[in-house]
């Protein structure tokens, strides 16, 4: 098909658009209506969001609904007629964000992608040497080098775990354990695109997923491991749709990284061979289906470990999803905080990345740490890293982490004064403040 990017984008939203029923089920089944003051009658809600799709300027409510999205995907589960709410919601976006002139969304979109690239080439050089880089595929010409072998699968960080690189250094030395092949692509170099749709600079957006997503193709493999949701998302629900339609194909499918693990149970429990005596509670985002399902499975498979419910609301992509919603956001992890503490657990467990960055200086202040599945799954399989992010964050002080890195600082050829900021940046990244600074 000769068919551009953006028109194919738009083609999808008409046939949804044609599709709604305009029922409301959606907007009832949102966890987010109330704390973001959208009180209008569901079927209103969703109206207003079609006559913004439509190009009109919709309701205030309808606005606020999709500016408040935290991507729980309760919307998706709901529709009965084939509707990807969520969608049309992130289209909703980008409709409201082309009331700007392209220049400045253009502009916006060049900042979110330089300032990504920036943390997340900084702080993985702050915290490895140039060995465990390069299997993280964060090398010059890591995409274009030809693999030995056909791999199993090709493993897709995405951009922001590189910030936090023992997680994703964990589930390679699984994956090899397991006896799986792949290849490792990721970083900036490999960007999804998120920043560009956000800006609502959808012609950039094509050119920058199709890249992205032809390198992913390159291994043949026809099946991609994505680590981050935020990629799995925008490939999924963006990107991979609307190809297939341009194309008449998709080159591969995507699934989420902890999902494929979970497939591998069988293989993985004899392997879990080491007691982990730890009273657990999952940190738990139910944005991406089956994902925390299957984090629960494999915890439950390590001898030792036991998992405790806090009966805190499960709501968002992963944390920083949370962003639209800053008071609630603070409000409801203050209480699984203190949930976890009363409940005395020796662990609050997540899963993405995200999440372990938001968390994980929590643990100066309560008597539990802040850990990722894979830490657990690690030690009862005899593998271990370590979380340099976390030691350098809970010193709380730009000073003395910039002290501490200044040797892979200099290995790196990283500027002083650059790093600087990343690491303030690193701190600054704490939506609920540590109770010694509030």
């Amino acid at each position: 098909m000769d068919e551009s990017f953006e028109a194919g984008l738009t083609a999808r939203v008409d046939a949804m658009l044609d599709a709604c029923t305009r029922c409301g089920k959606c907007v009832e089944a949102c966890p987010i209506t109330d704390p973001a003051g959208v009180a209008d009658d569901p079927r209103d809600v969703i109206t207003g969001v079609i006559d913004i799709l439509r190009g009109t300027d919709g309701s205030a409510a309808a606005r606020a609904w999709a500016g408040a999205c935290v991507a729980s995907g309760e919307c998706i589960k709901a529709c009965d007629y084939g509707v990807n709410p969520r969608f049309l919601l992130a289209m909703t976006r980008v409709e409201i964000a082309r009331k700007d002139d392209i220049a400045v969304r253009r502009r916006k979109g060049v900042e979110g992608f330089r300032r990504v690239a920036r943390d997340v080439n900084h702080l993985s050089r702050m915290q490895l040497e140039d060995e465990l880089l390069e299997r993280l595929g964060q090398r010059a010409g890591a995409d274009t080098a030809e693999p030995q072998a056909k791999p199993d699968f090709v493993f897709y960080t995405g951009c922001n775990v590189l910030k936090t690189p023992h997680i994703a250094l964990l589930a390679l030395d699984v994956m090899d354990t397991l006896g799986v092949t792949y290849r490792v692509l990721g970083g900036p170099t490999h960007c999804c695109g998120v920043q560009q749709l956000r800006a609502g600079d959808t012609e950039t957006l094509g050119r920058v997923a199709q890249t992205t997503l032809d390198k992913l193709a390159a291994s043949n493999t026809g099946q991609v491991l994505a680590w981050c949701p935020s990629c799995q998302m925008q490939f999924s629900e963006v990107t991979l749709p609307t190809i297939e339609r341009m194309r008449g194909a998709r080159p591969f499918e995507m699934t989420p990284f902890m999902r494929f693990l979970a497939t591998k149970l069988d293989q993985l429990k004899p392997l879990l061979r080491d007691p982990v005596p730890l009273r657990v509670a999952l940190h738990r985002h139910p944005g991406i289906a089956g994902v925390m399902e299957a984090a629960e499975l494999i915890l439950r498979a390590v001898p030792g470990l036991e998992i405790v419910e806090l009966g805190i609301p499960a709501v968002g992509l992963m944390s920083n999803a949370l962003a639209t919603l800053p008071d609630f956001k603070r409000e409801l992890y203050r209480r699984e905080l203190d949930a976890a503490q009363a409940a005395g657990v020796d662990a609050l467990v997540a899963v993405y990345h995200a999440d372990h960055r938001e968390l994980c200086a929590h643990e100066g202040e309560y008597t539990f740490r802040i850990l990722n599945v894979f830490d657990i799954v690690g030690q009862s399989m005899g593998l271990a890293r370590d979380d340099h992010y976390k030691r350098l964050k809970l010193m709380q002080d730009v000073d003395a982490i910039a002290a501490d890195c200044q040797d892979l600082v200099a290995r790196h050829q990283l500027d002083p004064d650059t790093t600087r900021q990343v690491i303030a940046a690193m701190l600054a990244d704490q939506p609920v403040p540590l109770r010694a600074h509030d």
